[in-house]
Order: C-alpha cells, then sequence, then structure tokens
C-alpha cells in the first residue's frame, strides 16, 4: 500500500480521520507506523497529501490530514473485457486500477461461462475492494467507473456505436490484423475478449460498431497479459 486512502466516514472533524480494519493492519504490521509518524494520505475521490499520525493502538489510528496534491490524470481509455474466470478477475481489476483506466465495461459473450457472473468474487463490494487495492498501489484516489452489460447484442448494437464516437476503437484479436497501434495517446476504447478470443460472430458485430481488430504478434497472451501490454503500447505509462 502506496497510499492510505480514507472516506468521508472515517473523518471525525474537518483535518482528523480514524483508521481501523485492515488498514489499521497494514499501518502496524506492515509498514510499522509509530505516533508521529507521516503516510501518504488520499482522500477517496479527492486530493491527496500527507497524514500525521497522533495515536495508534490495536483498536485503531488517529491521523491529522493534510489534502494538496490532485491525484495523477486517467487514461483516456474506456475498455471492454469480456468477464474473466473470478479470480483472474480480482487481480485484473487491481491491474485496471493501478494503470488508470477511466471506465470499465465487464461484457458478457459466448465464450463467458453464466456461473461467473454470481461469483461472490464479483459482487459490488469485491469489485470495489480490488479497485481499491489498485488505486493504493498506483497513489491514485479515483475509482474507475465500471458497468456490467450482460446482453451482448443489443448493448454492441444499441449502445456502442454512441459511445465510441470520438475514440479510436479498438479490440484486440489473434489473427492477420494489423499491429496494435504505439503512443496511441488519444481517446480509445480497447475490447479485449475472453480466454481464446471472441467468436467470429462477435468480431463481426464489434467491426460493424466501429471496432478495428489489432493484435499483438503470433503468441496467444491471457488476458492478464495481454491486458497491460495493450495498454502500454497505446499509452505512455
Amino acid at each position: 500500500m502506496n497510499l492510505l486512502l480514507v472516506e468521508a466516514h472515517q473523518f471525525v472533524d474537518a483535518d482528523h480521520v480514524v483508521v481501523t480494519g485492515p488498514a489499521l493492519y497494514h499501518l502496524r504490521e506492515v509498514l510499522d507506523v509509530r505516533s508521529g509518524n507521516l503516510v501518504r494520505v488520499g482522500q477517496l475521490g479527492g486530493l491527496m497529501g500527507h497524514g500525521r499520525v497522533k495515536k495508534i493502538t490495536a483498536a485503531e489510528a488517529m491521523l491529522r490530514v493534510e489534502f494538496d496534491q490532485p491525484p495523477p490524470a486517467k487514461l483516456p481509455l474506456r475498455l471492454l473485457l469480456a468477464l474473466p474466470r473470478p479470480k483472474a478477475a480480482r487481480r485484473l481489476l487491481r491491474t485496471i486500477a493501478e494503470i488508470g483506466v477511466s471506465e470499465l465495461v465487464l461484457l458478457n459473450c459466448w465464450k463467458v461461462e453464466k456461473s461467473y457472473w454470481s461469483s461472490p468474487l464479483l459482487t459490488p463490494d469485491a469489485v470495489r475492494a480490488a479497485l481499491l487495492d489498485g488505486l493504493q498501489q498506483a497513489r491514485d484516489t479515483v475509482l474507475p467507473t465500471v458497468r456490467c452489460e450482460r446482453r451482448f447484442k443489443p448493448f454492441v448494437e444499441d449502445e456502442l456505436p454512441g459511445l465510441i464516437a470520438g475514440t479510436t476503437a479498438l479490440v484486440a484479436h489473434p489473427g492477420d490484423h494489423a499491429p496494435c497501434p504505439v503512443a496511441l495517446n488519444a481517446p480509445a476504447t480497447l475490447a479485449i475478449g475472453p480466454e481464446g478470443g471472441f467468436t467470429p460472430y462477435e468480431i463481426g458485430k464489434l467491426t460493424e460498431a466501429g471496432f478495428t481488430p489489432v493484435q499483438l504478434g503470433e503468441r496467444i497472451l491471457r488476458t492478464e497479459s495481454a491486458l497491460p501490454a495493450l495498454i502500454s503500447r497505446l499509452f505512455a505509462l
């Protein structure tokens, strides 16, 4: 944890916050924070700064906080991600928050198992917790927006053309396609399929909606490898 994120309910007054739970454990047992120490602090959705530990016990820590720095800018990227296996999804969510994706759409498609959608690892609270882990790693305070689309065809036909307007729309897919652009650094929408890729029908619908298929070479990568590789080509991270 490189940034201690605090939320509105933790403030006891304008300048002091109380920390309990896993964050307190991390302060005490991992960082070995003592009374009087300074730690990096960010207000969720707001500014970053520092907090001085006024007291720390087994039950709670109280910090006097001051916020004076903006968080890093988000990437101008909307990511469409076919819903991964739940355990992989948690790791990917952390990565998405760390990298600075601004908007995430978790998408259903033919190769996504229906059981994934009901996994306890993908409840709103679990998704939020994974994203918060990523923010604290990267020293960011702003959560990406997340939406779930469980009906592929209506979403792609009815909503997606409007969503991608004004962006470069790319779908990563193995095959004889153009290489993924390098240093795009402009608003983009990137679609990444499930393990094994989108079906030909799905690629066809995405192409009709305005996406251009691109590839990373001959190797077939897992989503966990493909996602950071693609984004690091598109943007200067």
